[in-house]
């Protein structure tokens, strides 16, 4: 395994997102490369004297990137040596060689670094699709896992929210490409707020800041060549992990896990119902529940300080073992 200051360019893909404008890196923050067999990962962290820190894995969901644990990580940062991954086809990562987005695709791009960087066992943390991948993680190598936190996971649902119908669409093959030609008048800012609509339980929370940073990141996303590909590959991915049986389904997985989990769910979240919480506080062996009413899909962008309190009390251990509802929306 190789390790260099971004950009990277391992392969024509590679080189064509370095060609793209720069990835936005917010004060304190750095971006390193790392070259695995048959993928380049970007990660994202903050450099820190402070020692005794644990490690942890920040993995984000459909349409995200590292970006998405900006807020979470500096809350953490005394405590967790954190890294958030850029999934492959996503943020300043290259599509894999292989051109597998599906979830267990993700996952083993996730084993395959912590494995190469030596950093496990990692305090884990994923949302949406990265909430899917680190279940999947955490139940087929729970070495690696010293704890798990899962805001928002995409684990199956018989009966998906209708909002959440188009995303589920872009699995469809073709739909992604057309919904583009759709589009194509739609500028980056319509772009994103369309997705705060979708993805915030309440879209004013965003600031000016935050607006122009998404903006910047939707106008870099959409200069590369593989954008809607990698879009509709890993859409493709969660719909087809909803449909596995046996031990790879994701319900299955989820109650093979051994690590400590933190289940964080959103009451306005349109993309995977609040109704899930309780099953999935019941499937996850050693689970602590926190809900948190106004939030929506990104609970850990809405609401950084209460994942952050929930995530440390996680990790000390304190609070009662097995599920528990709390939480409060913030200010």
């Amino acid at each position: 395994m190789s390790s260099t200051e971004l950009p990277a360019s391992a392969s024509s893909t590679a080189a064509a997102a370095s060609r793209a404008r720069s990835v936005r890196v917010a004060d304190g923050e750095r971006l390193r490369s790392v070259a695995l067999p048959g993928l380049t990962l970007n990660l994202r962290f903050r450099p820190s004297e402070g020692r005794g820190r644990a490690p942890a894995l920040y993995v984000h969901g459909l349409g995200g990137s590292s970006q998405n644990w900006s807020a979470l990580m500096p809350l953490l940062e005394d405590l967790l040596d954190g890294e958030a991954v850029d999934l492959p086809g996503f943020g300043a990562s290259p599509p894999p060689d292989d051109g597998n987005y599906s979830v267990t695709g993700h996952a083993r791009a996730v084993i395959r670094l912590l494995d190469g960087g030596g950093r496990g066992p990692v305090h884990l943390v994923g949302n949406s699709l990265g909430g899917a991948v680190a279940t999947r993680v955490a139940a087929v190598r729970p070495d690696l896992v010293r704890t798990l936190t899962l805001v928002s996971p995409a684990l199956p649902e018989l009966r998906a929210q209708r909002t959440a119908w188009p995303t589920g669409l872009l699995a469809v093959p073709g739909a992604a490409r057309l919904f583009a030609r759709m589009t194509r008048d739609w500028t980056p800012e319509q772009r994103v707020r369309g997705v705060l609509a979708l993805c915030y339980g309440d879209p004013r929370r965003v600031t000016e800041e935050g607006l122009r940073a998404a903006v910047e990141e939707m106008e870099r996303r959409l200069e590369l060549p593989y954008f809607w590909d990698a879009m509709a590959r890993s859409a493709r991915g969660i719909v087809d992990a909803y449909t596995l049986g046996g031990q790879h389904n994701l319900w299955r997985q989820a109650e093979r896990v051994l690590a400590p989990t933190l289940l964080v769910y959103g009451g306005r979240d349109q993309l995977v119902s609040y109704r899930m919480a309780r099953r999935a506080a019941a499937a996850f062996r050693d689970a602590r529940l926190l809900t948190l009413p106004e939030a929506g899909h990104v609970a850990m962008m809405e609401y950084p300080d209460e994942v952050a309190r929930a995530v440390r009390d996680l990790i000390g251990g304190r609070g009662a073992a097995g599920p528990r509802a709390g939480g409060r929306t913030g200010s």
